[in-house]
């Protein structure tokens, strides 16, 4: 898995266990291009897909908005770093994914 948001894959993101699975940012119709750019970021089953209502990434509406907003902001401090200003950075993501989380 690559991705932007850390280099540290091998561990799941919110807990710390071994990686088992990969969480996509953003997910439906831009799940193809969130894997290309880089927004995922390693998780374990547990906090993946927990049975919890309200634990699991996927069940928790506010982890999945905030998911958006992470993958939104990762992918245009990359746009700025490659040497997009802020404004075409935030154009540039609208455009490839036709939506802005931010």
């Amino acid at each position: 898995m690559d991705s932007i948001l850390t280099k540290y894959t091998d561990f799941c993101a919110f807990c710390g266990r071994p990686t088992t699975e990969t969480h996509h940012l953003l997910i439906g119709p831009s799940r193809k291009r969130a894997d290309q750019d880089g927004l995922t970021l390693p998780v374990c089953s547990n906090c993946h897909t927990m049975a919890e209502p309200l634990m699991s990434l996927h069940k928790n509406p506010m982890a999945m908005k905030l998911c958006k907003m992470l993958g939104q902001m990762a992918y245009e401090k990359r746009a700025v770093a490659e040497g997009y200003t802020e404004d075409e950075a935030r154009e540039k993501f609208r455009q490839r994914y036709r939506e802005c989380y931010l």
